[in-house]
């Protein structure tokens, strides 16, 4: 996932003087060769694992770690990093470890610390929110569940509902659901409008909320403030939905408030963007590479212990 690291490692590779910035800079004959220190593989691996999960890159492979060598600081070693991707994009970086392996550090401005000792995946407690009574797409005892937050506006959630609805339907039949959170954003004028539509239609008819979703996401370009509530009614006729009920709804409170519980309870699990998803707990913003989400989709299902059996099947 190159371009998530890219953003993270600033484009550049970080050298140690930045860690020793008040002193004076020596000259090219007095910089000491830096110190090999002894190999450690289980460290490397442990390394490698780390930076995969947390950074979702889809291949170890991709990971390249260069020997551990003294720094400066004393209790800190330094190697360097290259991330690569199969289009041949890389990214390089200056990491430093702790000489007890339980940090990482990398040097970049802010400084960026790692603690290696946790769940590299960083995974969020869904029950913190509130799941019930919201529209799923998949079967209801699929082993992974992804939550997602996302906003009828944003081009990029209607690309990954394409996505999810792929995944849901083939790929991953039976094996993951998607539980939809409105987050409709402050920049966009008709989100909370077209969110309070597919919410009424819901409650009419809970499978009518996807259609009424890929009618909002396929309508992107076409769908202004003035419009939205003639293109919901549109639909709302096409899926032989009672308009009035719709209308009454719409401007009442119930539909109001869940979308704004939505809105808070993404505001408690961190959401700053649309979409960010949740894959059973494992926080994923924006939709990444196809490969790298098949992976995190693919180690959940092997740690819920179904990941070998969906591969068999």
């Amino acid at each position: 996932m190159v371009p998530a690291l890219l953003t993270v490692f600033g484009l550049a590779t970080f050298a140690r003087e930045s860690f020793a910035a008040d002193k004076p800079a020596a000259s090219p004959a007095a910089t000491a060769t830096p110190v090999p220190l002894p190999p450690n593989p289980a460290l490397d691996a442990h390394l490698t694992n780390y930076i995969q999960k947390r950074f979702m890159i889809s291949d170890p492979s991709h990971i390249q770690l260069g020997p551990a060598v003294a720094s400066p600081i004393k209790g800190l070693s330094a190697r360097s990093l290259k991330v690569s991707n199969d289009r041949g994009q890389s990214v390089s970086a200056t990491i430093y470890v702790t000489s007890d392996g339980n940090q990482m550090i990398l040097s970049q401005i802010p400084i960026q610390i790692y603690d290696l000792k946790k769940d590299p995946w960083e995974k969020i407690d869904m029950k913190s929110i509130h799941l019930e009574d919201r529209p799923v797409m998949g079967s209801a005892s699929a082993p992974v569940e992804i939550v997602e937050f996302a906003d009828f506006e944003c081009p990029f959630c209607a690309r990954a509902f394409g996505t999810l609805e792929t995944m849901v339907h083939t790929n991953y039949k039976g094996k993951i659901k998607v539980l939809y959170k409105n987050y409709p954003l402050n920049s966009h004028p008709w989100a909370i409008r077209a969110a309070l539509g597919a919410e009424c239609a819901r409650l009419q008819n809970p499978d009518a909320f996807w259609d009424f979703a890929r009618d909002y996401y396929t309508s992107q370009g076409s769908i202004t403030v003035q419009n939205i509530d003639d293109h919901t009614h549109a639909t709302a006729k096409r899926l032989n939905l009672d308009v009035a009920t719709l209308d009454a709804c719409m401007n009442g409170n119930a539909a109001k408030e869940r979308v704004e519980q939505d809105q808070k309870d993404g505001n408690t699990v961190g959401v700053q963007s649309t979409p960010t998803l949740f894959v059973n707990g494992v926080r994923v913003v924006g939709l990444p590479e196809e490969k790298a989400f098949d992976w995190v989709v693919t180690q959940q299902l092997n740690e819920s212990g179904t990941g070998k059996e969906m591969l068999r099947n």
